[in-house]
């Protein structure tokens, strides 16, 4: 939605006779031009207040400026008596939990409505007490857009005496999405002081962007540094992703395809659900958000308000791939019904399910989950994810898959090992503790001041105890649940087992 079209939101709101609108921003400024644009359509003056200076544009009579609750009262029953079209009240939602703030704001009701002024209050966070829920509409203002962000690219060039090509500040403007309108030019700046001249030196850009989102404790951003090609197995999962990897597309839009929705990626711990998570976007070539769930959740966090801001950074950056590990452990305790339910938890895993439902903007989600109980069944109802993979442990084919990229991954050459037999070996090994076969005989073979042989492998395996040991039933319960459930993530081997069985 552009300025335009939230200014002619609030002036709807307006007109219907919303006393009323609180717009969850951090960029007051945004709110400012809202304010005077909705006041210029309607041909009448605007006014600004705060606690410290009280007001700017039509002065009441008395002092309205100040901290204290009488302060506040005072400016609520000057905004009445104002013959205005908007009235942008700065601090207000610091006070709307005062029990006499509430009833202010309820007595002025019928006054606002007379004179036809909406009275706007902005904040980062919105937190409304339920007496004030029946008469105050809220609207969430978006992060800028590119067209936004180009504009202020040209206002900073033009104030720099500079010029970019077109090419170059699109890809500027591009590394830049998910930051607010300030943010933005501050990074532009920067970059600019410190000379970018090529798409390398964007990394300015997009190293200020992940420093200012870790500012949201729940939020980072990751490079696109793992190829789809660095995951062994998993080969049905690999081509139902291969298969969308246009369906964000013009084309596919015109052809009638709705883009993908996400994925829920379920299944043993260490089997690449992660490392799949992180390839996606580097197969689509889309950013790659990670949402942290447990800082979300957690005791002292905003919960609703975190999720919503996430949410609003993924979107800005769409198309966007928005990764969410080990989601159960996020979601816990937001079932509603359950003994040890949090209310907070409840509500903004509400809001998470509705916008997975609902969500019209191309943000791919892909979550992963080791524990199927911990999941709250409304998350798996169908529309919520496109499909629901099951990630079992590596058969003996996967793991030979995964012995190969590793040994690349580390600077040996496959064909010098007997894959087959490691792979046999291996049996019930998960991608995670392969890995650290081959880093235990990498070490093993360094420690002696040799190169890495076949034996070294073979005793790494030996000394391993792998976590189907362990965890065994968890694992075969898991295996049963998906069975029905879930669509398998990794080939159908039998048929190729039988096989290679009979040409041995």
């Amino acid at each position: 939605m552009s300025q335009t079209n939230h200014a002619e939101e609030i002036q709807h709101q307006l007109n219907a006779g919303y006393p009323f609108l609180f717009i969850t921003t951090w960029e007051e400024d945004r709110v400012e031009r809202l304010a005077a644009d909705v006041a210029a359509r309607t041909r009448r003056p605007w006014a600004i207040w705060s606690s410290t200076v009280g007001f700017h544009g039509p002065e009441p009579d008395t002092e309205t400026s100040g901290g204290a609750v009488e302060d506040i009262e005072r400016a609520l029953e000057a905004v009445s008596a104002l013959d205005v079209a908007v009235v942008l009240m700065k601090d207000l939602h610091r006070f709307m939990h005062e029990r006499r703030i509430i009833r202010k704001m309820r007595d002025i009701v019928p006054r606002l409505m007379q004179h036809r002024t909406i009275v706007i209050v902005s904040a980062p966070e919105m937190d409304l007490p339920v007496e004030l829920e029946k008469e105050v509409s809220v609207l969430d203002l978006p992060l800028p857009t590119r067209p936004r962000l180009h504009d202020l690219l040209r206002g900073v060039l033009a104030e720099m005496n500079m010029e970019l090509s077109p090419e170059f500040a699109d890809r500027m403007v591009y590394s830049a999405l998910g930051l607010t309108e300030r943010e933005c030019a501050r990074v532009f700046r920067k970059a600019l002081l410190r000379g970018v001249k090529s798409a390398d030196d964007l990394t300015i850009v997009i190293e200020e962007k992940k420093r200012l989102l870790k500012k949201s404790q729940s939020l980072d951003f990751y490079d696109l540094d793992l190829e789809l090609a660095n995951v062994g197995g998993l080969e049905e999962l690999k081509r139902w992703l291969v298969q969308r990897q246009d369906a964000f597309s013009e084309r596919a839009a015109q052809f009638g395809l709705p883009p993908p929705k996400g994925l829920l990626l379920l299944g043993v711990q260490g089997c690449g659900k992660s490392l799949t998570s992180k390839a996606v976007a580097s197969l689509w070539k889309f950013p790659l958000l990670r949402l942290d769930l447990g800082t979300t959740f957690s005791p002292t966090g905003r919960k609703e308000e975190s999720l919503r801001y996430a949410i609003k950074v993924a979107e800005s950056m769409a198309p966007a791939v928005l990764w969410i590990d080990e989601i159960e452990k996020g979601f816990a305790g937001a079932e509603a019904g359950r003994e040890n339910m949090d209310i907070n938890s409840v509500r903004a895993f509400g809001s998470f399910i509705t916008w997975l439902q609902e969500k019209k903007s191309p943000v791919f989600v892909i979550a992963t989950a080791n524990d199927i109980s911990g999941l709250p069944p409304e998350l798996l109802r169908k529309g919520r994810f496109d499909e629901i993979f099951f990630v079992d442990l590596p058969n003996v084919h996967e793991r030979e898959a995964i012995f190969q990229v590793h040994l690349t991954g580390h600077g040996r050459n496959p064909g010098n090992f007997n894959l087959k037999h490691l792979a046999k070996l291996s049996e019930h090994f998960n991608g995670a503790e392969i890995e650290q076969v081959v880093i235990g005989g990498l070490f093993r073979a360094f420690t002696e001041n040799r190169e890495l042989h076949q034996r070294d492998l073979e005793r790494s395996i030996e000394q391993t105890v792998p976590l189907y040991n362990t965890y065994e039933e968890r694992i075969k319960a898991l295996r049963e649940w998906a069975r029905q459930r879930a669509r398998w993530a990794s080939l159908d081997t039998t048929r190729l087992d039988f096989f290679s069985q009979k040409e041995a």
